[in-house]
């Protein structure tokens, strides 16, 4: 088998010769541009274009795509081209006699930079963001806690991926603080609500992915074309103020709730690079309608990608972990998800991002969230043996979460999706 020898590529790395996760990212000397990670290092794409890598792929023109601070029009091209520039990029990595190699004569430095010198920027413009409720053990432990163990769950809950629309705009890469959000709540559920902070400010453990190329408005897709329309899977925190989402909820939705913050990890995993983890999802029952069957025979739906989640409280400079999931507990598969929300002829856009909801396991140390962790605030997190608990997040708590795929060997990583959260903003109301 093939392996890296352009650079050295621990196996503990999340940017292994099987990853090759895309970013945008730039330095002290370059604009934001496209770039793969491969272990320390950034590849950069328009570099490597201009000394014609790419030059035998038809329908990419690399030198144009790959200079863009997005990765929009390189999603647009579609699974062929993809699949080529994958192809490149493992021969150029592996193969000392490339031709694109020999023109550099060892000079590897003229196209890469260090991981620790670059910015990320988000890795795409995304005009649409879509976050579904798809964990069945999430939905679960929230329905219990607000409905109780009979009406847990909805109805509809296993006949379609619920989703909702959130806010494109709030949407920002790792490393990137938010302020707590202000609004109302009602905390006496006998007195008129009140104005201020929120004091039940939570993260969701989250998985979201990018769409590739459009569907036209009024074009279904089917659930086979929605898998090859998904270019790749980031990480992502859905935050969530518990207080000011309960109040506002009824009848229409997630609000000011959540439209103050998500994050999402810079680098974008594609569906390639994921293959070899591909595990059965759960068990739909009952069996959904035709359109979000699989047909028989076909590739297992769900993907073993090992999540976690970690807290450094503002009053300590070390993580503790609070939370141990898996991406393959999640009910309603990403294709599933995308298939539903085309299915009325949505138009779906390249660089569109649709969130996973929070996933959390069959067990307390798997569930996504500290309104699952705390069952609503009832209980105190400990954090470690830090002797410091939380029900939910501090200001100046930072938090973090992270995923990988093991293989044989190497790892398929996503890097991290961090953020702290500053105080709420004072108002002159």
């Amino acid at each position: 088998m093939a392996s890296c020898n352009f650079v050295q590529v621990s196996p503990e790395s999340d940017f292994s010769f099987q990853n090759l996760p895309f970013g945008v990212y730039s330095t002290s000397s370059s604009d934001a541009h496209v770039g793969v990670a491969i272990g320390d290092y950034v590849l950069d794409l328009a570099a490597l274009a201009k000394l014609g890598l790419f030059s035998h792929i038809e329908g990419l023109d690399a030198a144009a795509v790959f200079s863009k601070p997005y990765l929009n029009d390189y999603m647009a091209l579609g699974r062929p081209v993809w699949r080529s520039v994958r192809a490149a990029l493992q021969d150029f990595l592996s193969n000392e006699g490339n031709a694109v190699r020999e023109q550099l004569q060892g000079a590897q430095e003229s196209v890469t930079a260090s991981l620790k010198e670059v910015t990320m920027h988000l890795p795409a413009k995304i005009g649409d963001y879509t976050d579904f409720y798809a964990s069945r053990e999430h939905a679960t432990n929230v329905g219990v806690m607000f409905r109780g163990k009979d009406n847990a769950l909805m109805p509809n809950w296993t006949h379609l991926p619920v989703g909702y629309h959130g806010r494109a705009s709030s949407v920002v890469v790792s490393g990137t603080p938010l302020h707590r959000p202000n609004g109302q709540r009602r905390p006496d559920p006998t007195q008129p609500p009140v104005f201020g902070p929120s004091v039940r400010l939570d993260y969701e453990l989250e998985m979201a992915f990018f769409v590739g190329p459009q569907n036209e408005l009024g074009t279904p897709l089917s659930l086979q074309e929605a898998e090859d329309r998904i270019f790749g899977v980031v990480l992502m925190n859905d935050w969530s103020a518990r207080d000011i989402q309960a109040w506002e909820y009824v009848p229409l939705g997630p609000f000011l709730g959540k439209n103050f913050g998500t994050t999402v990890s810079p680098w974008v995993v594609t569906m390639d690079a994921l293959e070899p983890f591909r595990v059965a999802q759960p068990v739909q029952d009952p069996q959904p309608l035709p359109y979000l069957r699989d047909a028989p025979g076909a590739p297992a739906s769900g993907y073993d990608i090992n999540l976690e989640v970690d807290i450094k409280p503002a009053e300590k400079d070390e993580y503790y972990r609070l939370t141990t999931s898996n991406l393959k507990y999640m009910y309603w598969t990403l294709k599933q998800q995308l298939a539903h929300h085309a299915i009325n002829g949505c138009s779906m856009q390249s660089g569109d991002l649709c969130g996973t909801g929070t996933i959390s396991g069959p067990t307390e140390d798997s569930f996504g969230s500290m309104l699952e962790l705390s069952w609503s605030g009832k209980k105190d997190i400990p954090l470690g043996d830090s002797g410091l608990q939380r029900r939910f997040i501090n200001d100046h708590d930072v938090v973090r979460i992270t995923g990988y795929c093991q293989g044989d060997g190497y790892r398929v990583g996503f890097g991290e999706c961090v953020g702290e959260v500053f105080p709420a903003k004072s108002l002159n109301l």
